[in-house]
């Protein structure tokens, strides 16, 4: 099979991906062989490919918004069969036993694995998954809409728990890529009122297309104080922005793997009438079949564009430089 490979990590600009031919992977005890369908352009792959995440196995295959099929199935995978549609996440594996896992927290497991960063991905031909953390996917909806789904739409739910957002509340979303997107139309469904700040036009005119209530600039204030908020760019500098547009006992949630440095925050404005920071870790197993479920049910869609799988570095570019609204799609076209 062919698949993309980190080679060295670096700018994108400098093309630190490869293409390279490798076996087609046997799938463990417990595990499922998948074959790629469509493989959402997650940033945190773009991350892994510039090194801002630490190498955690050289020459990994990014990739962990994958919508396949079932290609074949290990000894005690329990009921998947061949055929079958199914989603890879990031999440990949946890050791099931930590405290942290007892107590329903498997996101914080300290023995956890990831899709893309201790194992290969979906930037591939191929790519194997445990069977425990495989999701099911309907039968109604294509390959390239249910890509981004298993990452940015899951991890963008968890966000939105971790305001704790009040019914009917007020939230604002600071950058407005693939996963803010669909966590605005969750958020929507729910009865919340959403405003964006994000410094991309395109974003903008997207977020008031899916109803939101207001799309400024990524510095300016909302029109009114704000019961919660999201911070999906990796940008430190907005923590304290943030902070300034919260009402008194509002929650700031930090969505992303990486971020900038946070500058002093100034207590009396940003941090004073029990206003919260929040970061968020992966999500659990739970959260993923939630949103799987609330997503059919509200008929969330991602805006996508796609790129042929042999485009991938080109669709890593285009991420970084904000060149499209939505989420980029890798389809294999191999």
């Amino acid at each position: 099979m062919r698949a993309w490979v980190v080679d060295r990590p670096g700018p994108v600009e400098g093309e630190p991906l490869r293409f390279v031919e490798r076996p087609v992977p046997v799938p463990g005890t417990g595990e499922l062989l998948v074959q790629v369908r469509a493989c959402g352009v997650c940033r945190t792959d773009l991350h892994v490919a510039e090194g801002d995440l630490p190498v955690h196995r050289p020459g990994v295959t990014p990739g962990h918004e994958v919508a396949g099929v079932v290609a074949a199935v290990g000894a005690a995978a329990g009921t998947w069969a061949v055929g079958d549609r199914v989603g890879v996440a990031w999440l990949r594996r946890t050791d099931g036993t930590c405290r942290y896992c007892l107590r329903g927290a498997e996101n914080l497991c300290p023995g956890s694995e990831y899709t893309g960063w201790d194992a290969d991905g979906g930037y591939a031909e191929y790519t194997t998954v445990p069977a425990d953390f495989a999701y099911r996917l309907p039968t109604d909806v294509d390959d390239v809409a249910l890509a981004p789904l298993l990452c940015a739409g899951i991890i963008g739910y968890r966000a939105l728990l971790r305001t704790s957002l009040p019914p009917g509340g007020r939230l604002g979303l600071y950058g407005f890529g693939g996963s803010a997107h669909l966590c605005a139309q969750v958020a929507l469904a729910q009865g919340a009122t959403v405003h964006v700040l994000t410094r991309d036009e395109a974003s903008r005119r997207l977020a008031l297309s899916l109803g939101c209530a207001s799309a400024g600039g990524a510095y300016d204030l909302p029109p009114e104080p704000l019961d919660g908020a999201i911070l999906f760019a990796p940008a430190g500098e907005l923590v304290p922005v943030a902070l300034r547009a919260l009402d008194r006992g509002g929650v700031l949630t930090v969505a992303g793997i990486h971020l900038s440095d946070v500058p002093v925050l100034h207590y009396e404005s940003e941090l004073f009438y029990e206003k919260e920071v929040r970061s968020v870790t992966s999500n659990t197993r739970e959260n993923g079949r939630e949103f799987l479920e609330l997503a059919a049910r509200y008929g969330v869609r991602a805006t996508t564009h796609p790129y042929p799988l042999s485009q991938a570095q080109r669709a890593l570019g285009d991420l970084k430089a904000g060149r499209f609204d939505g989420a980029a799609v890798l389809v294999n076209d191999l």
